[in-house]
């Protein structure tokens, strides 16, 4: 029997309340070692996609999941940095296929030593929220990152390792594929031109084609 359109709003807003929880955890972790914070990240993420109901894996990738692609942890991919003022108030429009079009605010950009420059967002409309997606050197190449890119943070549904001082925590590691890397029915706002980095980024979630939509 198909899912009442009730039931699944319920599964995805139980999914987020976990990934919040998630993410609480990690960044309390964090304080006295990252690598042990990003450990449980993969353990948390990949308990979501294996039994999760709202998970982006349909059933026959779930029988035969063992866990989601992730590079090891490289302390050399984390950085705390504050957010830079230039391109502030651009606007960005971004077709998502299934939820139309979006639209969004640059909060300003995060310049990262010898990584590059990327852009920071607001989504406008209902939730707000710091978004950081990007796409990188290795995307699309066997091995590599999603192709479409990937994201770093996404506050609104509670992707945030955190900081201090008007600074941010920017850990490549913790990077992730979205939703739509997975099953071509989620809607997914991806890097535009100002969130494409030259580097290869090999840290984070990398792309399993036997698990991608």
């Amino acid at each position: 029997m198909d899912k009442s359109p009730a039931q699944s709003a319920a599964e995805v807003a139980d999914w987020r309340i976990v990934t919040f929880q998630l993410y609480a955890q990690v960044r309390e972790l964090a304080l006295t070692d990252a690598e042990q914070a990003h450990r449980h990240w993969r353990q948390g993420r990949n308990l979501l996609f294996g039994g999760h109901p709202a998970s982006a894996l349909n059933a026959t990738k779930k029988a035969s999941f063992s866990g989601l692609t992730v590079a090891e942890y490289d302390p050399g991919f984390r950085f705390v940095l504050p957010l830079e003022a230039t391109g502030a108030g651009q606007e960005m429009l971004v077709n998502t296929g299934t939820d139309g079009v979006v639209s969004f605010v640059r909060l300003g950009t995060f310049d990262i030593p010898g990584v590059g420059a990327l852009a920071a967002w607001k989504l406008q409309g209902y939730g707000g929220g710091i978004f950081l997606p990007f796409r990188d050197g290795s995307s699309g190449k066997p091995g590599g990152s999603y192709g479409a890119g990937r994201y770093l943070l996404d506050t609104i549904k509670g992707a945030h390792l955190g900081g201090h001082d008007g600074r941010f925590v920017l850990d490549f590691n913790f990077s992730y594929n979205p939703s739509c890397a997975y099953d071509e029915a989620w809607a997914c706002p991806l890097p535009g031109p100002d969130n494409r980095l030259a580097k290869e980024i090999p840290v984070g979630e990398l792309y399993a084609p036997e698990l991608g939509a």
